[in-house]
């Protein structure tokens, strides 16, 4: 397995980079937030699945192994194939998947396009309990930490901002409720609007 590229960005796309490595360019498939955090002319490093099918050979990009890992566990699960997997990591950051497996959330799975409410009930029943094995994470996110992401998120949705912007915004205001988590969902939306805004 390929597990890792170390080289220099030459080419960058939507969903895909190539990395110049010895003179060979290599492309692997990563998700926009990866693609964008990359430069062109720089050097990087991509934690590397490679996907080997009958008539080809796809090698999935990701920031760093943990993602990288997740990956690889998703695809486990029945009906989850390279693409949904990456999809899932697309939209939903690795903390939020084992948050949302272990805490079966399955409002915030079926965010991720391709993945309706069976199929979530599906990565839940399979998945629960495996989503840490290959993980540098130790402890589990608080299954009760979901909730207010989705209320707020919901919230904000409500209002007329993307599903996108809005989970941006839960990002920006996580850290308050790590800091008090008896925080309230009033206070969290009144943090949301005001990152919003700025």
């Amino acid at each position: 397995m390929i597990a890792h590229l170390n080289g220099t960005v030459t080419a960058i796309g939507a969903t895909s980079v190539v990395l110049d490595i010895g003179g060979v360019g290599l492309e692997a498939q990563c998700s926009p937030q990866t693609s964008a955090e990359l430069r062109l002319g720089e050097t990087a490093r991509l934690s590397t699945s490679l996907v080997v099918r009958e008539d080809s050979l796809t090698l999935y990009g990701f920031a760093d192994d943990d993602a990288r890992d997740l990956f690889v566990v998703l695809q486990t699960a029945s009906g989850i194939g390279p693409r949904l997997a990456q999809a899932v990591l697309a939209v939903l950051s690795p903390d939020e998947v084992r948050a949302a497996i272990e805490g079966e959330d399955l409002t915030t799975l079926t965010r991720v396009p391709g993945i309706g409410r069976k199929g979530a009930q599906r990565m839940v029943l399979e998945l629960k309990g495996k989503v840490y094995a290959l993980s540098a994470v130790s402890r589990p996110i608080r299954p009760a930490s979901a909730p207010w992401r989705s209320q707020v998120a919901a919230g904000l949705e409500g209002l007329g901002w993307s599903a996108k912007e809005a989970d941006l915004a839960c990002d920006r205001v996580a850290p308050l409720v790590e800091e008090n988590p008896d925080i309230t969902i009033a206070a969290l939306m009144r943090a949301a609007l005001q990152a919003m805004a700025k």
